[in-house]
């Protein structure tokens, strides 16, 4: 999965992430130094006041009880105990109070009299003010400071990066002058590695694009000197077709080169729309799948007709789909022939329905454990290719893949095949609907 936002915004998100932990950290320690003083500190200042005067008081009964500008004390049976914490036990002791927010009252008994410490807890929050959150203030300022400044050096340092990323982005094989990286553009600050990472990728690039041009001039010769012989054949074929002296015997044969220089004819053209990139020169037009199936079933029961075979198509309507006629001609003629390649003795039915062909036969079929491996150039059953050359499924694959037709196979062991190609976006006519027996 790919992450969303580059380097930049990444750097970016993990200092604010630093500075909200911060942040909570330094709240969390402002009311830990708030806790510390009321509940520590005053707590044992609280204790040792009562002590020293319970030590005092032993040696002289009229020692004065604590007053003091954040503490009264309160000596009961000699002074005025407020009503409010008169009948409070020993211990510490928090009562709302009505001018400040708390009062902090330690209750001591001694000599059969008790001792009432009344701390201002007001002054617990100055404290922690003057203790806990001026410090922290001086703190964060140092270290919002300090994160700012290493995110400023940390953007810089990956900025080459983020710059090589840019023009990486930007990179179009289709045009050789789009198709390289320009190191001068590349920040003058950039680390040895970010070099190293540029160079390599700008001579990477320039392979490729040697790659693309040796691709193209392949396809283009291929594409003359691939189809030239093909065409005298079929050429040479017509001509002796039209003697009318030749044996049927002779005649068949000559149908049969003629027919097999038309497959060969469109397994190059097959061939050469896997090899390149767009499909430009193809001629994209209205093709209607029933008459492909049509063309390929006459094709595949001249090439099989020893066999004892019984073909049916089933036509819900007419299916015409925008494509190369060659194309799909290449993909259809495959499936058939396979359907016929395993398929000694039987059945083949095709159907024609809404948006997709299905094509069944009742072969040999293919065991489970070989099912991931039939679109693998060479698969054969068993290690036996009937009539094939064990690549006319791994075509059928590039072909759909290709095209965004999906195909599926559906397979059981000596029950038969079942192929199904779907065709989004194809036209449906459904006032033809009928089964023909072939």
């Amino acid at each position: 999965m790919t992450r969303q936002g580059g380097l930049g915004h990444r750097l970016w998100k993990a200092f604010v992430i630093q500075a909200g932990l911060i942040a909570v950290a330094a709240i969390l320690g402002i009311y830990a130094a708030r806790f510390v003083l009321s509940d520590v500190l005053i707590s044992s200042a609280l204790n040792s006041e009562a002590e020293h005067f319970w030590d005092r008081y032993a040696d002289n009964n009229d020692f004065p009880r604590p007053d003091t500008y954040n503490m009264k004390g309160y000596l009961a049976g000699r002074d005025a105990v407020p009503e409010k914490i008169r009948n409070l036990q020993e211990g510490i002791h928090k009562l709302p109070g009505d001018s400040v927010d708390v009062y902090i009252i330690h209750v001591s008994e001694r000599h059969g009299r008790k001792l009432y410490l009344e701390f201002d807890g007001e002054s617990v929050g100055e404290l922690a003010l003057l203790f806990g959150t001026i410090p922290l203030a001086g703190v964060l300022i140092v270290i919002y400071l300090t994160t700012w400044f290493l995110y400023r050096f940390s953007r810089r340092a990956v900025s080459p990066l983020i710059q090589l990323s840019k023009q990486v982005d930007k990179l179009d094989p289709k045009n050789t002058e789009h198709f390289a990286i320009n190191l001068s553009d590349i920040s003058g600050d950039a680390d040895q590695e970010v070099m190293i990472l540029s160079r390599a990728l700008s001579d990477l690039l320039r392979r490729i694009d040697e790659f693309v041009i040796r691709e193209r001039n392949f396809t283009r010769d291929a594409s003359h000197e691939l189809r030239s012989p093909v065409t005298v054949i079929k050429i040479a074929a017509d001509v002796l077709l039209a003697d009318e002296t030749l044996s049927e015997s002779a005649t068949r044969s000559l149908e049969r080169i003629k027919r097999s220089a038309k497959d060969m004819e469109e397994l190059i053209e097959a061939l050469l729309v896997l090899a390149r990139e767009s499909d430009n020169g193809l001629s994209m037009e209205s093709v209607c799948v029933n008459d492909i199936v049509k063309e390929e079933l006459d094709f595949a029961q001249e090439l099989y007709k020893e066999k004892i075979i019984a073909v049916d198509i089933h036509e819900s309507n007419q299916l015409t789909v925008n494509a190369s006629d060659k194309v799909l001609s290449v993909l259809i003629g495959n499936l058939v022939r396979n359907a016929f390649s395993y398929t000694e003795e039987g059945r083949v039915d095709i159907y024609i329905e809404n948006d997709r062909l299905i094509i069944e036969d009742s072969g040999v079929g293919i065991p489970d454990e070989e099912m991931e491996k039939v679109f693998k150039p060479f698969f054969s059953h068993e290690g036996k290719q009937l009539g094939g050359y064990g690549v006319g499924l791994t075509i059928v694959k590039f072909l759909s893949d290709r095209f965004k037709w999906p195909i599926t196979i559906e397979s059981k062991l000596n029950i038969g095949t079942k192929v199904t190609v779907i065709f989004p976006g194809a036209e449906k006519n459904t006032t033809a609907r009928h089964q023909s027996s072939v």
